[in-house]
């Protein structure tokens, strides 16, 4: 029998036999099995990996890697109303253009390359998100909204030498489940239940729950759900009146219509930017944003970085660069706030860039565009047979929850007769939320026109009755 000749991977470093033996013998070891003696037997594998055939040459490697992506239906070819923290909004051409170039796409903490404006856009950026959310401070980009939120509580949990964060149960679980592993021990989740015939926070149980060891309240306006919750001030007060802070999350998007946080008493507010010039990429546009006020107790708490501008030594001159370095892990790796590694400044910059370009009538435009179009698709969806729109009285932006429980339909058996005819339903949130049946959440945003709604209403109708 023909002994199977190994295979040399050209994609993986030193793996001919002849260059490993050589790095063995340079390093005084006989036996590659020495340099794992330390991992007990238990733990290692020792069968053969089930991998299918390697692709040895790389044209081969590609046209296997692009017959797996045709795969994929995006929203150029289908009509697309999924929501749930990743939206379809209008990206201008000029967001792609400035967050391509290359002293912005390229460098990776500034440090080590001439800046080339960096600073100042970030700057700007700062200052333009500050002037949205009218606050004064504002962060470098996280991740995403789920570690802005999550750094957010531990701010909050730092600045009032508290351990216990009340959260709303209308938050995102994806967030939620971030939340409790980026707290998780130090500080204690408890969840806020919400009215399910408003989708707002239920007062009563968050003064039931909320204590002396409350470190703050947190909740999210417009909601997971969509529902603009109107009880802010409310809920503020009762934060500030037991000594714990008022945390916000919001869509950014919608304050060209809707009054900031920061007017309703909030303290630290955050979200994601993804909705200003960021394309979905399957989810990898996403940018956390956190905003305080200018008060020591709030910014000596960021662990992110922060820009500021400041006269040079040249008269008339200006500069931009960190503020309050030494409370970063950049500055203290063992006794920073929390470790912060490469961040997401690059939508930071192209943020700025939609911001400036959108300006406050624009943005107030938009937020107007965007709620007109979607209490229309909520009207038309409420007028087939066996849909409901839950939380209908309530006021919305974007998204809203659809009911098919009327209809003897599951949410799944929905969006594959949706898929059929070229149209992406609404997210699934049965599971995450079986209290309100067969449910989706859908989004209508600035990109959708009355003829793309209609056409949504007309095949829901034909696929349901």
């Amino acid at each position: 029998m023909n002994k199977k000749k190994k295979i040399i991977h050209p994609y993986i470093p030193n793996s001919v036999p002849e260059v490993k033996a050589k790095m063995l013998e340079e390093i005084g070891v006989k036996d590659i099995e020495s340099l794992y003696e330390d991992i007990p037997e238990s733990l290692r594998f020792k069968d053969e990996m089930n991998l299918p055939e390697p692709f040895i040459s790389e044209y081969a490697l590609k046209r296997h890697v692009e017959q797996i992506l045709s795969k994929n239906q995006t929203c150029q070819e289908n009509l697309s109303f999924l929501g749930g923290d990743c939206w379809q909004h209008y990206v201008p051409a000029i967001c792609d253009e400035i967050n391509q170039r290359s002293e912005f796409l390229t460098a990776y903490a500034g440090e080590p390359y001439e800046d080339h404006g960096r600073f100042q856009t970030l700057f700007e950026y700062a200052s333009m998100m500050g002037e949205l959310l009218d606050m004064d401070v504002v962060n470098v980009p996280t991740y995403d909204w789920g570690q802005a939120a999550s750094t957010s509580i531990r701010m909050a949990a730092r600045i009032t030498g508290r351990t216990e964060i009340l959260i709303s149960e209308t938050i995102s679980p994806d967030r939620l489940s971030i939340i409790r592993n980026y707290c998780k021990p130090i500080i204690e989740i408890k969840l806020v239940k919400y009215n399910t015939k408003t989708g707002k926070l239920d007062l009563d149980d968050l003064k039931a729950k909320i204590s002396s060891k409350t470190a703050g309240t947190y909740f999210e306006n417009p909601s997971y759900l969509g529902c603009i919750e109107d009880q802010g001030k409310i809920i503020s007060d009762i934060a500030h009146s037991h000594g714990a802070l008022s945390l916000v999350g919001t869509d950014p998007i919608s304050l060209g219509i809707l009054i900031p946080p920061s007017n309703y008493g909030a303290d630290i507010v955050c979200g994601d930017i993804q909705a200003l010039g960021m394309h979905m990429q399957f989810g990898g546009g996403l940018a956390g944003f956190i905003a305080t006020r200018d008060e020591e107790r709030f910014v000596m708490e960021y662990p992110s970085r922060l820009f500021g501008i400041t006269s040079t030594a040249i008269e008339g001159e200006h500069g931009f660069g960190d503020v309050t370095y030494e409370r970063t892990s950049f500055h203290d790796r063992v006794e920073g706030k929390e470790f912060i590694g490469t961040a997401t400044a690059l939508w930071g910059i192209t943020a700025g860039v939609y911001l400036a370009l959108a300006g406050p009538q624009g943005m107030q435009e938009l937020g107007q565009l965007i709620v007109q179009k979607s209490q229309y698709a909520m009207k038309k969806l409420s007028e087939i047979k066996g849909v409901k729109i839950p939380f209908y009285q309530s006021s919305h932006f974007k998204e809203f929850v659809v009911d098919f429980s009327g209809a003897g339909k599951t949410v799944k058996d929905v969006n594959k007769a949706l898929l059929e005819k070229g149209i992406f339903g609404g997210k699934d949130i049965s599971v995450e939320f079986p209290e309100l049946g067969n449910c989706a959440i859908y989004c209508v945003t600035e990109i959708h026109t009355k003829e793309d709604i209609d056409r949504l209403v007309r095949v829901l109708d034909e696929c349901l009755n």
